[in-house]
């Protein structure tokens, strides 16, 4: 199994970045993915996960609103369309496959997410 981020970058508060996830080497159909995120210093935190079955969403209240999660299952792709992004957002982003099968979307506990991407830096400046 292959998870594989792109799309980070460097913006300036305001900005918007959209992150791929893209996902090889299995046949699930009952799965989901996750994006986390790891600032400097701070745990890694779940902000948003969507059912690659059913596209049902979730978000953290620190993104509801300025982020938006899509699926595109055809190409194995999940996508993370980041706007008006802070400083706060900062961070390495990483997005993770749950399942199958998928148990929970509102619960972004890292141990319910097996196969995991190496990540991409976002930088929002001020």
């Amino acid at each position: 199994v292959q998870v594989v981020e792109s799309g980070g970058g460097a913006v300036q508060t305001g900005g918007s970045l959209r992150l791929s996830c893209v996902t090889s080497g299995f046949t699930f159909e009952d799965y989901a993915i996750g994006w986390f995120r790891q600032a400097p210093g701070k745990d890694r935190e779940g902000i948003s996960c969507i059912n690659m079955n059913d596209g049902n969403t979730y978000y953290a209240d620190s993104v509801k609103g300025r982020f938006t999660v899509s699926r595109d299952n055809a190409k194995n792709a999940v996508y993370l369309q980041m706007d008006s992004l802070k400083p706060e957002d900062t961070a390495v982003y990483y997005c993770a496959v749950q399942g199958p099968p998928v148990l929970t979307i509102t619960r972004m506990r890292e141990g319910l997410y097996e196969f995991w991407g190496q990540g991409t830096q976002v930088t929002v400046s001020s």
